[in-house]
């Protein structure tokens, strides 16, 4: 059986998500969800649009509470019931079929874009011929051969972590990991390792400092997700 990735972009009329997109372009929202609770991360490049799009999210019936992470451009929205399974969503068409949807998906600009492996390709075509009923405008952007491993698709991927850190920012996290720095308690400290390493003791704390930031805003959708899953869930999701 051949497996392949399918990438799409779509449109759908009278979607909050892309409605919102489309009038700010600077903002991007990504969407995590388990078929229980949806986790959406809003971020928003301008931050005179900043202001404008709280005021909507917050006026909006379906968003549920709102919390705001402290740059001011970026938030976070908790679902507490999944809302792509309540409604004709693209998600939940994908789900009655043989097809597996990779998660975030980003809306930007107007547009939708998912991440798919698909088993069968009638249940490609099944997908499509449905976007072409509702009327929703859709393009596939990528089609290819499925090379890579489920498992790790479907869980936290490398890529999702490490995909926006810097090659120095990496490097700073392995060396501080090599030095102790995250042992308990700690045998080093940055004074020290960045003397080691004979690299100014700011700037290395300025690569580790924000290679941190950004490893905790990678994990903290997927933190939700599960902390919010029913407890036996959680026990049903650990590594046994």
């Amino acid at each position: 059986m051949t497996l392949y990735e399918v990438a799409l972009k779509i449109n759908i009329p009278n979607s909050f998500y892309t409605d919102i997109t489309r009038r700010f372009p600077s903002m991007s929202i990504f969407i995590w969800c388990n078929r229980e609770n949806d986790v959406i991360e809003v971020v928003v490049r301008n931050p005179e649009d900043y202001a404008l799009v709280i005021k909507e999210i917050q006026e909006h019936p379906i968003m549920g509470v709102i919390e705001e992470i402290s740059d001011d451009r970026r938030l976070y929205l908790n679902v507490h019931e999944c809302y792509c399974m309540k409604q004709d969503t693209i998600v939940r068409h994908i789900g009655e079929l043989d097809i597996l949807n990779i998660f975030p998906n980003m809306i930007e600009n107007g547009w939708s874009y998912h991440r798919l492996i698909v088993f069968k390709h009638k249940d490609l075509e099944e997908l499509l011929r449905r976007f072409d009923n509702w009327g929703w405008v859709y393009k596939i952007l990528r089609k290819v051969p499925f090379d890579g491993f489920i498992a790790s698709s479907l869980t936290l991927s490398a890529d999702a972590l490490f995909s926006g850190l810097t090659e120095r920012q990496m490097t700073a996290l392995v060396t501080a990991h090599r030095h102790g720095y995250y042992n308990l308690p700690r045998d080093s400290d940055i004074q020290t390792i960045a003397a080691k390493e004979k690299v100014p003791r700011t700037t290395f704390q300025e690569h580790l400092k924000k290679a941190e930031n950004k490893l905790v805003a990678a994990l903290i959708p997927h933190m939700k997700l599960f902390n919010h899953a029913a407890p036996e869930r959680r026990q049903s999701l650990r590594v046994k």
